[in-house]
Order: structure tokens, then sequence, then C-alpha cells
């Protein structure tokens, strides 16, 4: 009798949440997750964690952990794409809360790994330790929780992998500019994300704007270090990641689908040679008879482009029908061009 497949790490995250959030009551949690959705959607930066006492933490964890493990891990697979014979040996996470983007790396790479969680919030803390003493991965086990007011005078340790995801929004200016430029500082490779809003697609584009110049290599989602071709105010760049609601979930969302959609921005920059796809999907493909629409951004020359992928394109057709928002493309395994 074959043993039952070993459970994913977002499985085992779910797990994790929903015994140590078992009893929660709905009622206490929603008026947290209220405050947290005007949080998370706001444009006021605050100089004060968002995540104040354990109830708050209790509701981040439930309400916005899982579709932040998605959209990390989504953006971390577009900086593996790009660096296939790349793995972080260490990992620094900036105000990382209850350590979503920890689990999302240990979810992208194997090996031995050091991680260091920073965040101002005591609570949010000490779930995430307690949440990473249940998983099996021993560096999810073994990383360090600090506390670290995250602004103006943050300090670093170096790492192969620094992540921000989630926080650029909460800080002022002056701060945003100063947390990501230790991050140029101390990462061999930096992975900043930020909701898939248009304010939050302006936070990635000047961040990118900031590696760039601090001497960085864009890795992904872009083709090229160059200037975005969006025009402000017309478009932003944004991606989704499909998340799956637990019960709990559901309960303290007050939602009733099994699954939700998170959009979000992100940039990957790193200090070391990569590979950049020659095109990235920036929407969803439209599906017609006989024929799959494609919006792309190109090389820099090339900028924003529509590739229109019909049947007498043989295998490349099949792989615009099976392509999905965000994807490289061509992929690399098709021999055929797109018009």
């Amino acid at each position: 009798m074959n043993a039952a497949p070993a459970p994913t790490t977002a499985e085992t995250l779910r797990s994790a949440l929903a015994g140590l959030l078992d009893g929660l009551p709905p009622k206490q949690a929603s008026a947290a997750v209220e405050r947290l959705i005007a949080n998370y959607r706001g444009a006021t930066p605050t100089d004060a964690p968002v995540l104040r006492d354990r109830s708050d933490v209790a509701a981040y964890a439930a309400y916005r952990m899982p579709a932040t493990f998605e959209a990390v891990r989504s953006a971390l697979d577009g900086l593996a794409e790009a660096a296939p014979d790349w793995t972080p040996g260490s990992h620094v996470d900036v105000g990382g809360g209850t350590g979503a983007a920890a689990w999302a790396a240990d979810a992208t790479w194997d090996g031995p790994r050091t991680t260091t969680v920073l965040d101002w919030a005591e609570p949010a803390l000490a779930l995430g330790r307690e949440l990473a003493g249940r998983s099996p991965s021993a560096a999810l086990r073994a990383a360090e929780w600090r506390r670290a007011v995250i602004g103006s005078g943050t300090g670093l340790p170096d790492a192969d992998l620094v992540t921000v995801s989630y926080v650029l929004g909460e800080l002022t200016a002056e701060a945003r500019t100063a947390v990501v430029a230790e991050a140029a500082r101390a990462g061999r490779a930096v992975v900043l994300i930020e909701p898939g809003t248009p304010q939050g697609y302006l936070r990635v584009r000047e961040a990118r704007e900031q590696l760039i110049a601090a001497g960085m290599t864009v890795a992904a989602p872009c083709p090229h270090d160059g200037a975005c071709p969006i025009e402000v105010g017309q478009d932003w760049c944004h991606f989704s990641a499909r998340v799956s609601r637990s019960s709990l979930h559901r309960k303290v969302k007050g939602g009733s689908l099994p699954y939700e959609d998170e959009k979000f921005a992100y940039v990957a920059a790193t200090r070391f040679p990569v590979m950049p796809v020659p095109s990235r999907i920036t929407r969803r493909p439209q599906i017609r008879k006989g024929l799959v629409l494609l919006d792309l951004c190109g090389p820099e020359e090339a900028g924003l482009s529509r590739a229109t992928v019909t049947k007498r394109h043989g295998s490349l057709y099949k792989s615009a029908r099976d392509a999905e928002w965000g994807d490289a493309w061509p992929p690399a395994s098709s021999a055929d061009d797109a018009e």
C-alpha cells in the first residue's frame, strides 16, 4: 500500500493556523479584521505597528497570512525562474509579522538556510514562532524572531535573500526610502511585494528605480532594467495568486467560496547574473475561438504589446491556452514564435 504524499508547505501552514486559532471567537476577530482591511487598503502611513495585540495577530493570521504566503511565493518563484541554479543560504524578512515570507521561501527552495524575521510587533513574532514550531522544516523551526523598529535607521544583517512584503505602505516616504536602501545594501537578492493596487504598484515602481540606482539587476517580473513602460495613472502592473480558503478563513472573512485571488505587485533584484524572461504576460489571457490574446511586457525597446496566437502556431497555441497571468512568454520549451 502506497504511503500518503507528504503535505505541501501551504497545507502545513493551513493546518498550523487552524490548530493555533481553534476557538477564536469570530465576532472578536471581525472588529480586528475590519481595522486591518482599512490599513491594508488605506493610504495613510503609520509609525506604529499595525498588529497591536494577540487578537489583532490572530485575526491577521486567519485573514491575511494565507494570501500573503501565496503572493510572496509567486514573487519568489519569479526570482527562482530567473536564477535556477541559485539557492539562498540565508534569509532576512523585514516586517515579517507572523512569518508568511519565511514559509514562502521554504516552499520555494530546499537545503539548509538561516532565517531571521524582523518585526516591531512582539505579539506577531510570538505567534510566528509558534506556527514555525509546528512545521516539519528545520529551517523554519530554527528561525530567529527578532523585535526591531522598521523604518529610518533600521539595520539589517547581510543575507543572500532579503524580503519586504506588505510593509512599505505602512511607512512614511522617508522610511520607505531608508528601508529599500538598507535592503539593497544587505541583500544579494531583494524581493519587495505590495498589494496589487495602483498605490501598491507605485511604491514598487519607486523601489525598483531605487534598487537599479543601487547597482542591482532586475530579475522579475520585468524583462529588463529600463524604465517601466506603463504610463502612470493609466494602468498599473500587478499579478494574481490563487488562495485556498480553510473553513476558519471563510468564517473570519465572511465568505463562502473555497478560494480567493490575491492581487499583488512585486519586484525582485539581484547582485548576481540572472536570466530574465523574454516577455511576461501582464493580464489574464483572453481565449477566443481559434486564438488566444496575450498582453505582454517585453524587452525595453518593445515595451507593452499584444500577441495573437492561433492554431496555426502549433504547439505554441496549446501553450497559450494553458498560459496564466504572470507567466513567461514564450515558454522555453517551444520552438515556435508568436506574432
